[in-house]
């Protein structure tokens, strides 16, 4: 993920066994997930515009109430990323709305990956390679 120019916050991990999704389970979730995202894009658009006009703010006054706003922001940011982590899918870009959904690939585990601005899934990648190291799913061969 770049680097945000505004405060991000941090996700929540969950602990114990991650969910895996198949191609066709990950591309039936993303309805659901796709609404999320969209929510958290655009509150990550707005905190990161209450930081920038709070770091302007020239009156005492106005640095509460936009602190206050903000920390609002991000709260729901954070209810939105904890509902993606209930679906069983991680956040991996605040910004442009980035996705990660566990999966599976010659019997490793893998990302089925997919962006905000995508219709479908239609990526994967190493665990360890992100998003530079994308593949078409067509090379995907879920079987165990």
């Amino acid at each position: 993920m770049a680097a945000p120019r505004h405060y991000t916050p941090e996700t929540t991990t969950t602990h114990g066994p991650r969910k895996r999704f198949t191609l066709a389970e990950s591309n039936k979730a993303l309805p659901l997930v796709r609404r999320i995202v969209r929510d958290i894009v655009a509150s990550h658009r707005r905190a990161a515009d209450m930081q920038t006009r709070l770091e302007s703010a020239a009156a005492v006054k106005d640095t509460m109430a936009l602190q206050a706003e903000m920390e609002g922001a991000v709260d729901r940011i954070q209810e939105y990323v904890e509902e993606l982590q209930a679906v069983g899918c991680e956040l991996k870009d605040y910004e442009v709305g980035l996705i990660d959904f566990p999966g599976r690939h010659q019997g490793r585990d893998v990302c089925l990956c997919w962006r905000l601005d995508e219709e479908k899934v239609e990526y994967w990648h190493e665990i360890g390679s992100g998003y530079a190291g994308r593949r078409p799913v067509a090379t995907l061969e879920e079987t165990e």
